[in-house]
């Protein structure tokens, strides 16, 4: 998928550590967020990024510039035993789950959150899955909206808490 700048690809095994370092600045960046002491493991998953794509049915999607730029990642999970939340979302049946959406705090407005959510949409709905689950928190409130604006419902079945911090679900039901 493409806007005029950036293509939605799978992310190279070289490209892992460079998109590691772009989800530990931008979560680390969320204002009310579990900084790194906080949460040291979730931080080590994010640096990693790329080992989640030894899992099967995994997918590590980068947003890569005409120069060859990465602006931002999610990866995307086409069973959901995979999911690897807490609550009850790896138990969803005929469902994709996308998860660790980032954009670069430089480019941020140009649609390539959008644009990755989008290709996840497009990935689940080839695999004529029911439904794509995603998670968020109050402290990502931009990527809220922007997930509502897509068609995504609350589902409040898919709540848990990390740690301390409350995490809510959301579910996209697809033709």
């Amino acid at each position: 998928m493409k806007n005029s700048i950036y293509t939605i690809r799978n992310a190279q095994p070289s490209e892992f550590d460079e998109i590691g370092r772009l989800m530990v600045k931008t979560y680390s960046q969320l204002e009310g967020f579990p900084n790194q002491e906080e949460q040291p493991q979730y931080y080590e998953m994010l640096a990693n990024i790329g080992d989640l794509t030894q899992k099967p049915n995994t997918e590590l999607l980068v947003a890569v510039s005409k120069e060859g730029s990465i602006g931002g990642g999610v990866v995307y999970f086409s069973d959901m035993k995979y999911y690897g939340s807490g609550g009850t979302a790896t138990q969803e049946k005929n469902a994709s789950g996308f998860r660790l959406l980032a954009v670069d705090s430089t480019i941020r407005g140009q649609g390539l959150g959008k644009l990755l959510s989008l290709e996840c949409i497009k990935k689940a709905k080839a695999l004529h899955q029911n439904n794509l689950v995603i998670h968020t928190t109050n402290s990502m409130q931009i990527a809220w909206g922007m997930y509502e604006k897509l068609g995504f419902k609350r589902a409040t079945d898919l709540d848990f808490l990390q740690g301390e911090l409350p995490v809510f679900g959301f579910r996209l039901i697809l033709p």
